[in-house]
């Protein structure tokens, strides 16, 4: 039979505190302290810990020691913060921001966890209710738990922490195909610069540089079929049509991003923050041309100027420097890079099929529709 109770009614949940700031003799000392930003639906341990506490700043605060296998959500954060949870593999305290849920004996952890990650969206609405922006203790208690027999908890769990494993095995395998990227292109390219030899052009030889058009917002539309690319990493909204072709390379012109350097597969439409890259030069192969400036992102962003919305002039993007190999050269390098690209964007497909699998799963048997027997045989109910 399934319990409908809530989380207080299972666990004991209390937050911590802040060592004040200006006693130096409260931090650098040998406890680690949690903040929102270590809870990301993961395991915590030691090595994502970026800050230590004393043991004097532990008693002269609300800061205290919570112990391994406690769960960790976060209580304050209005972007995915909030609302995410944790469980804590090592001895640590934790600030105020963080909530630590000890479950007690008549249930298991693990499917509380589970529940909880399943709950997300439904625990941040719980804290926006009226004006509440944040989540709260007693809103945490709260929460509404289905519980099945313990036994079928702990199974439900395992489980569940199968998927769970190869989700994050294989985002394992995309940092590490991440890293060989960065570090292949790094490699290749040094050696280019590094040639006395080498034929260095301005950008504004290799192709026409062409800023965007301004779209305004209210223009946009949520079901658009083309992206609106401005100043930022990701699209600023949709639109129903499109000013710029597929395969283009863009290089954002305002804002904190200024400098980002994307390759569009899409049509998309370019904003007013937005330069294109068009008519290239037949001296200079396309995808060559994109991975040497995204290894050069760095120093694009050095070309900002302005502090209140930054911003990149036309002419100092036409006046940058790109190493021109021969075309031949140039392909075989920009086809290395690709294979890499290509792999972790496959290991990426399989990791949205490996979260959607688990979602579908999660929707089953953390709803009861599906019941699992000890034996962990999945049936109907």
């Amino acid at each position: 039979m399934i319990r409908k109770i809530k989380l207080g009614d299972i666990a004991d949940i209390c937050s911590g505190g802040t060592p004040t700031r200006t006693k130096s003799s409260y931090w650098n000392g040998k406890i680690p302290w949690v903040k929102t930003t270590q809870i990301q639906n993961c395991l915590i341990s030691e090595n994502d810990i970026d800050e230590w506490i004393t043991e004097e700043g532990l008693k002269k605060s609300s800061a205290k020691i919570i112990s391994k296998g406690t769960i960790l959500m976060a209580m304050y954060g209005q972007g995915k913060t909030r609302g995410q949870v944790a469980i804590l593999n090592i001895d640590a305290a934790i600030n105020q921001a963080c909530a630590a849920i000890k479950i007690n004996s008549t249930a298991n952890k693990y499917f509380v966890y589970q529940y909880l990650l399943f709950k997300y969206y439904s625990i941040r609405n719980l804290s926006n209710s009226g004006s509440q922006k944040n989540l709260s203790l007693s809103l945490i208690k709260r929460i509404p738990i289905h519980l099945p027999p313990l036994p079928e908890q702990k199974a439900i769990a395992s489980l569940l922490s199968v998927w769970d494993e190869a989700i994050e095995k294989t985002e394992r395998l995309i940092e590490a195909k991440e890293r060989q990227l960065k570090y292949t292109r790094r490699s290749i390219f040094a050696k280019l610069n590094n040639n006395s030899n080498m034929n260095l052009l301005r950008l504004k030889k290799l192709c026409k540089i062409k800023k965007g058009e301004q779209i305004n917002k209210i223009a946009m539309v949520e079901n658009g079929k083309y992206y609106v690319l401005n100043g930022g990493v990701l699209p600023s909204g949709f639109l129903n049509k499109w000013n710029t072709p597929e395969n283009t390379i863009s290089i954002s012109e305002g804002g904190n991003s200024c400098g980002f350097v994307n390759f569009n597969t899409e049509k998309f439409w370019a904003g007013g923050h937005c330069y294109t890259l068009r008519n290239l030069s037949n001296k200079i192969y396309k995808e060559y041309l994109y991975h040497y400036l995204k290894n050069n992102q760095e120093q694009l962003m050095k070309l900002r100027v302005g502090s209140g919305l930054p911003n990149i002039q036309k002419k100092d993007i036409e006046n940058f420097k790109v190493a021109v190999p021969n075309l031949k050269k140039q392909k075989l390098i920009a086809n290395l890079l690709n294979e890499i690209i290509e792999e972790i964007n496959l290991l990426k497909q399989l990791n949205d099929k490996y979260k959607t699998q688990k979602r579908g799963l999660m929707q089953k048997l953390l709803t009861g529709k599906w019941r699992v027997k000890i034996n962990e045989e999945i049936e109907n109910e």
